[in-house]
């Protein structure tokens, strides 16, 4: 089963960090990444840009309405994403728990529909 693990946390609190804790974090993400990839469960991912640089699309009456920013009225945008193939949403989110970003932000795991689009 493939599971997305998204990263929330507030525009610019990693830049906040002092740097040597930046760096502490860096480190230790490179291992979870290292250790997941080699166990074939982690399938990619990636940092997102700030969430100012968004646009978020919306179809009213057929028309595109399309506005700056994110989509969601909240302080914790979505900053970040990575796939896992796992036999459970347990394990995915055992997963997760280890993932350095989750000692300071949530991380939310969430099922991938199939390509049929059943729901989990």
């Amino acid at each position: 089963m493939k599971f997305v693990a998204m990263i929330f946390n507030n525009p610019g609190a990693f830049e906040s960090l002092p740097e040597e804790e930046r760096e502490r974090l860096m480190t230790e993400a490179d291992a979870f990444i290292k250790e997941f990839t080699d166990s074939g469960e982690f399938l990619g991912g990636s940092a997102l840009a700030d969430p100012s640089t968004s646009k978020t699309v919306r179809l009213r009456g057929g028309v595109p309405a399309i506005t700056d920013g994110p989509f969601a009225e909240a302080k914790e945008q979505l900053a970040g994403y990575y796939v896992l193939d796992c036999e459970n949403i347990e394990r995915a989110t055992e997963i997760a728990a280890r993932d350095p970003a989750a000692r300071l932000w949530a991380v939310e795991v969430r099922p991938i529909m199939d390509e049929a689009g059943a729901e989990m």
